[in-house]
């Protein structure tokens, strides 16, 4: 059988996304119990010129979803990038997984040689949809959970490999 194109987006941003939503709930009990204040780890960056945390987990948010409605053409739905706590990043990643879950396999029909024309300032590509998946989206995707990731140990938190890579699927 072979890879669809929903095989290779759809459940993969919902994995990674579970992954950083449990990386989150290790940071919050991190903080509880060493008494760190959870803006130190909200805020917290890997470079000067990095984002923070924050920001990773919207920037994971809106790679998934708008890949998925680029992909599908199913309208995703817009977050104003305003969380600031735990919690409300929590939200923001069961929202996105709860619009990625309603797009159904079919909506992805023909959606490997669909034209994907990204803006962004002077970076002005445009790709099939394989391309984009393959190249952009998914590479783009997993920078913002790495980068979460490294933030957290970065930070203190007690968290390896096995927790980025997330729980396995036999």
């Amino acid at each position: 059988m072979s890879l669809s194109m929903y095989k290779v987006s759809a459940p993969v941003f919902v994995r990674g996304l579970n992954v950083m939503a449990s990386l989150l709930r290790k940071a919050q009990t991190y903080a509880e119990e060493t008494g760190k204040v959870p803006d130190t780890l909200l805020s917290a960056r890997l470079a000067d010129d990095m984002l923070p945390l924050t920001a990773q987990v919207q920037r994971a948010s809106d790679t998934s979803k708008l890949s998925i409605e680029r992909l599908s053409g199913i309208a995703a739905p817009k977050f104003p990038d305003n969380e600031a706590t735990f919690e409300q990043l929590q939200q923001r990643i069961a929202n996105t997984i709860a619009y990625i879950e309603s797009v159904g396999e079919e909506h992805f029909a023909n959606s490997e040689t669909r034209e994907v024309a990204l803006s962004f300032g002077s970076f002005k590509p445009t790709f099939t949809g394989e391309s984009y998946l393959l190249t952009f989206a998914l590479p783009n995707f997993y920078f913002h959970v790495v980068t979460l990731h490294d933030i957290l140990r970065n930070q203190g938190v007690k968290i390896g490999k096995i927790d980025y890579l997330g729980p396995y699927e036999g």
